[in-house]
């Protein structure tokens, strides 16, 4: 068995303000929607997909944290200040070899963006 991705499920509390905080804020796409009107999503960068519900009976809004591995972590810091974003934790280098910052989606879903410090890409 080989697993080929994995696609996180957030639950937030309004579907088309988490939907507008991922592609202006993070620069992901809308992938689908489901539903009239719609309670589930998908937005997708980079070959990274992350579905929004806010379906009844879906787990806690904001109860979820991803941490995600990028490029240019100092510009995309910058962008996401500038975009307005909820940062939870400043950027800084941590003893984990990561350079890493926190945000809180709309709905209060944590994710942590970071670089390794030794020059990777991702982690």
């Amino acid at each position: 068995m080989e697993i080929k991705s994995v696609s996180p499920i957030l639950s937030v509390v309004d579907l088309a303000r988490s939907i507008e905080f991922y592609r202006h804020a993070l620069g992901f796409d809308l992938a689908w929607s489901w539903g009239e009107p719609p309670d589930i999503a998908a937005v997708c960068r980079d070959g990274v997909e992350i579905t929004l519900t806010q379906r009844p009976g879906a787990k806690p809004a904001g109860a979820s944290h991803l941490y995600l591995g990028v490029s240019d972590i100092d510009d995309c810091y910058a962008a996401l200040v500038g975009a307005g974003a909820a940062i939870v934790v400043p950027i800084d280098d941590r003893p984990y070899g990561m350079r890493d910052f926190r945000i809180a989606d709309p709905s209060g879903n944590e994710l942590s963006i970071g670089q390794s410090i030794a020059g990777d890409d991702a982690i």
